[in-house]
């Protein structure tokens, strides 16, 4: 997988946002905005970054990545269906009775998700002990978990934020997915986290921004990241919430709405198009 291009990773992620479309529209609920916003960071990990091993998702020695956004899970399923977990086949089934793709992610149930989430700002606690685990153990895997910006209002992120850099975290990546829109509006007027690498540097962290729908420098963060010893990184990815649907793109309205059946049909010829160019 380290051989993929930034055309096939661009492939993938646009594979990745057809099927977050498909399986909000099958739910007739979810949260598309906030989980398009996020497949281009998935493609990188799932397929070039994170040691990880589909056929064997329980493997002692893969990396972690522990969706603290839980709400983004049509993202997570989406990407780990298309790597191989499971089957695309179960992406229509997203949130229906007795189907194993719940609203939030679920560990107990669900092949490759590493930590249930959805409660906000757990996430990242959970990552940390994770890390920490890993430290303790001498073991060379590491973790990753990927943050909303409003998600980063709760006070525990920095609870997690102060003791990951205080035990040296260096195997911890966190991703910060700056959309700048959460369910009531902007995040400056809801509550503002502004500025955000600031604050984590305050908090002892080694902080990277960046263009999270540019491949190039997705790369070179997670290749910065893996150079940085003695704490842990940040990584704050400016973003696009419903990026790749245009009637979707910066529209807080679509945090928590499902496209219904004539906006499936636009979404889906859109990205369509998309996939067709990139293939062609």
């Amino acid at each position: 997988m380290d051989a993929m291009t930034k055309k096939e990773l661009s492939v993938v992620a646009t594979k990745i946002r057809a099927s977050i479309i498909e399986g909000t529209f099958h739910a007739k609920s979810g949260h598309p905005g906030g989980s398009l916003s996020i497949a281009d960071i998935l493609a990188y990990l799932y397929w070039k970054e994170m040691n990880v091993d589909p056929s064997d998702p329980k493997m002692a020695d893969r990396d972690r990545l522990v969706l603290s956004k839980g709400h983004a899970a049509p993202a997570l399923y989406a990407a780990l269906a298309h790597r191989g977990y499971f089957s695309t086949d179960l992406i229509p089934t997203l949130r229906h009775v007795g189907s194993i793709l719940q609203g939030h992610p679920d560990m107990k149930h669900i092949p490759g998700v590493d930590m249930s989430s959805g409660s906000l700002g757990q996430g990242i606690s959970a990552a940390a002990g994770m890390a920490l685990g890993a430290k303790l153990d001498d073991a060379g895997w590491r973790v990753f978990t990927i943050l909303g910006d409003g998600e980063i209002q709760e006070g525990q992120v920095w609870e997690a934020a102060m003791f990951a850099a205080a035990k040296g975290l260096d195997n911890l990546v966190a991703v910060i997915d700056n959309n700048n829109l959460q369910i009531d509006g902007t995040v400056e007027e809801v509550n503002s986290p502004y500025p955000i690498p600031e604050k984590f540097a305050a908090f002892g962290w080694h902080v990277i921004e960046i263009d999270a729908h540019d491949f190039d420098q997705i790369e070179a963060a997670f290749a910065e990241a893996r150079a940085v010893e003695g704490k842990p990184t940040v990584i704050v990815q400016k973003s696009v919430k419903g990026k790749g649907v245009s009637f979707m793109e910066n529209q807080c309205s679509w945090h928590g709405n499902a496209p219904n059946a004539e906006q499936y049909e636009i979404a889906m010829a859109e990205l369509n198009a998309t996939l067709k160019e990139l293939e062609g």
